[in-house]
């Protein structure tokens, strides 16, 4: 990226950097109550225009996320942390003093840093302190070898101590037919309790040993928004969807919590690794949000962070009980440097592939070779209700975060949004829907109606196992062409966002972005509608920055490169710009700044650490085909055989 003659200058970047952000950190600390409210004092105010730039990144291509406008080769960061000024080279080295430091991007892309509106980096640090099955397809007898090797590197547990295995593929054991069952969990050389934790955080299978100590049996009813599965005698099989988890997961017991947050901080510094500078907490409960004080504490927070405080689904019932008891976080934890409170979480269905098919569906799920179910899926809470909830949020200023994958959520969840809307009269409220893995083409024109945030997870959207044999057998082809109709929901006017959701998925983000262009990605076997979906690349790269940042009232602050906002930037390997669409999934993040201070550098040793985390996770298994457990069922709905 840089000259050899400039890297001297870019390792002193790390010292100096760390001053430039110090005014910064004063009032507009990253998420901090001024950032909340916008943009402090320009250029101007402090050092400014009269000053010296305390950076200058120059021989860039600048994405400034704005419409139009001449080329901009060059931007300036001032000693308050914020954007002093942007142009062409020529005209920044005015701003350029004896201690400047100056970065040459070499023509590389410098951007905003990414926004990330929809991810759980604490689970990804929780994640990897347990062993795990990294999503991988096995027989009966694979994984019990696998099993018991956990079982091996963890001796001295024995009766009661957990054995907890996170990235269990919930559709991936074989052969065909194959269903999970605590009695297979049962067969393993231990008595300790057993838990498999689904990678798509919708399921968790578990052996009889974990179901006596959460007393479950055949008469223990279904929670609200979850369900235990059963077999044919009633008796329950072990595995447990959604908000019946909790029964088996609140007796497990916590990691060591230093050990926690020094995981929890190693997955941050993976994120910023990727570019990313903000990202919205996307299911935080009281013991996520003291793990983020802890963070902030250690200065290991480099984030910033806006966390959605979760509602379940019987809370959703009580509008004025869930409020009180989300201010109360708030109050709570509001002084935690670097986090800006005013959002919350609410799951109305689970997920749609087959065999887990608890996403809610408008028409029924189809049996494989094409004829109808009786399965609509599971809708977890009603639209009345969620448009009652709504409003009570909405009137205390308060935004609200719906994951809603199936048609019937999405729907529920517009429905819930247009009755908060005639009951408050409030419009500038920027609601959002999460996934859209399936949308009616009736409700596109609703989000820009009701001034709904579309938030997507566009890595997904690809030809693959999951949405060819996991999916399109139990939908059928017209409804299969409504899946993650981004450009559709553009072209209707909607604010489109981006998410990762890790760690369901790795995270990914310039494969993220890649794939909202190409609808295959990195990973996918062929294009998922992109003549159809496809978005153009300013498009995708906007979504992830400006259109997260306006989801999260952030838009004053960050999300484009202009003078006098702050300097979350990011300094690439490449002109993602310009280089071929499928070298995006490749982009190697060389500086990550948050308000000017540099939270990754490539060439450090912490940065190394960080980017090969990203590479090993990024190469774990795939399943790479479905047939041993689909057979040829999945040929009735006119895929080809795929």
């Amino acid at each position: 990226m840089s000259s050899s003659e400039s890297r001297p200058s870019r390792r002193s970047l790390l010292a100096s950097s760390g001053a430039v952000a110090m005014a910064a950190a004063a009032g507009v600390a990253a998420g901090g109550p001024a950032a909340a409210a916008g943009p402090a004092a320009g250029p101007s105010a402090g050092h400014g225009r009269r000053g010296s730039a305390a950076l200058i990144v120059h021989h860039a291509r600048v994405f400034t996320g704005l419409p139009g406008g001449r080329p901009v080769e060059a931007v300036a960061v001032g000693r308050d942390g914020r954007i002093l000024a942007t142009g062409r080279d020529g005209e920044l080295r005015r701003l350029s003093g004896r201690d400047t430091e100056v970065v040459d991007a070499r023509g590389a892309t410098v951007m905003s840093g990414i926004h990330d509106g929809h991810v759980h980096p604490l689970g990804a640090g929780k994640r990897s302190l347990r062993p795990s099955l990294e999503g991988a397809e096995t027989t009966e007898t694979e994984l019990l070898g696998i099993l018991t090797g956990f079982l091996e590197d963890s001796p001295g547990q024995e009766p009661d101590g957990w054995l907890v295995v996170e990235d269990w593929n919930p559709v991936g054991l074989l052969p065909q037919g194959t269903a999970p069952h605590h009695t297979l969990l049962d067969r393993l050389p231990t008595r300790r309790p057993v838990a498999l934790v689904g990678g798509d955080g919708h399921n968790i299978w578990v052996n009889g040993r974990a179901l006596r100590i959460a007393g479950i049996d055949a008469s223990t009813p279904d929670p609200v928004g979850g369900k235990i599965v059963k077999g044919a005698d009633g008796q329950p099989t072990g595995v447990l969807k959604d908000d019946a988890q909790p029964l088996v997961t609140r007796h497990i017991p916590e990691p060591d919590p230093a050990e926690l947050t020094a995981a929890c901080a190693r997955a941050l510094e993976r994120a910023a690794a990727s570019g990313v500078t903000t990202m919205m907490d996307a299911w935080v409960g009281r013991g996520e949000l003291m793990t983020y004080q802890a963070l902030a504490a250690s200065g290991k927070l480099p984030q910033r962070v806006v966390p959605a405080i979760r509602i379940e689904a019987d809370q959703a019932k009580d509008p004025a009980g869930a409020l009180a008891y989300a201010k109360g976080l708030r109050r709570e934890f509001e002084g935690v440097r670097a986090l800006r409170f005013g959002m919350v979480k609410v799951f109305l269905d689970g997920v749609i592939e087959h065999p887990a098919q608890t996403a809610a569906l408008l028409e029924p799920y189809l049996d494989g070779a094409g004829r109808p179910t009786d399965n609509r899926g599971e809708l977890y809470v009603s639209a009345l209700d969620y448009g009652r909830l709504t409003a009570a949020f909405n009137r205390a200023g308060w935004q609200m975060h719906a994951h809603g994958l199936g048609d019937r959520a999405v729907r529920t969840a517009l429905d819930g949004y247009a009755w908060a809307r005639r009951a408050t009269g409030l419009r500038d409220t920027r609601n959002a829907v999460a996934h859209l893995q399936l949308v009616d083409p009736a409700d596109l024109g609703r989000f820009a109606r009701l001034g709904v945030v579309a938030c997507m997870q566009l890595q997904w959207a690809a030809q693959d196992t999951w949405t060819m044999e996991a999916l399109l057998p139990y939908i059928g082809p017209k409804r299969h062409r409504w899946m993650y109709p981004a450009r559709s929901l553009e072209r209707q006017g909607a604010r489109l966002s981006g998410g990762s959701d890790w760690p369901v998925d790795a995270l990914q983000v310039w494969n993220q972005i890649r794939t909202a262009v190409d609808r295959r990605g990195a990973h996918g076997e062929g294009e998922l509608y992109r003549e159809l979906e496809g978005l153009d690349r300013g498009s995708a790269l906007r979504m992830h920055t400006y259109g997260t940042a306006w989801q999260l009232r952030m838009d004053r602050l960050t999300g484009t490169v202009r003078e006098g906002r702050a300097a979350d930037l990011v300094v690439l390997d490449r002109d993602v710009t310009r280089c071929p669409v499928e070298d995006i999934s490749d982009t190697r993040v060389e500086l990550t700044l948050v308000d000017g201070r540099v939270v990754h550098d490539a060439r450090s040793e912490s940065g190394r650490a960080a980017a090969a985390g990203l590479a090993r996770a990024a190469q774990g298994p795939r399943p790479a085909s479905y047939e041993a457990v689909h057979g040829d069922r999945h040929r009735a709905c006119g895929c080809g055989g795929h």
